[in-house]
């Protein structure tokens, strides 16, 4: 039972990290096309948005694939995780950070899309 918890963990733990890296290769690429063409911001919230629900997504099909049932659970425990994580980040690294609707809004759309990753990864790995 030990192992497969250890595995379980492991899952979520590569999930996020994984949900991270493509994060950071999405944001990346963003701001330098803002940089570099005479794109503008205006599109920023929906990039976040967006990449956000992918990212969770991902960590969820990739936390469900080490569970043996309750994929939909390991994903939103992933999703919980990347927002805890991130917004940990911004209150460190943003002075006057404070939890408002928009906090709420990702931690919600960060279990949604995890438990949607969560459902297809158990799923994939069951065929």
């Amino acid at each position: 039972m030990i192992l497969s918890q250890r595995k379980q963990i492991k899952s979520l733990m590569i999930g996020v990290l994984v949900a991270y890296a493509i994060t950071c290769i999405v944001f990346l690429a963003y701001s330098m096309l803002i940089t570099y063409t005479g794109m503008t911001e205006r599109n920023l919230p929906m990039v976040v948005a967006v990449t956000t629900l992918l990212s969770v997504m991902v960590a969820g099909y990739d936390a469900a694939k080490g569970a043996e049932n309750r994929g939909w659970l390991w994903g939103m425990a992933a999703g919980l995780l990347y927002i805890v994580i991130l917004s940990g980040l911004m209150m460190t690294v943003l002075q006057g950070f404070a939890a408002d609707t928009r906090t709420l809004t990702s931690v919600v759309l960060a279990l949604a899309g995890g438990g949607m990753g969560g459902i297809l990864g158990i799923n994939m790995r069951k065929r």
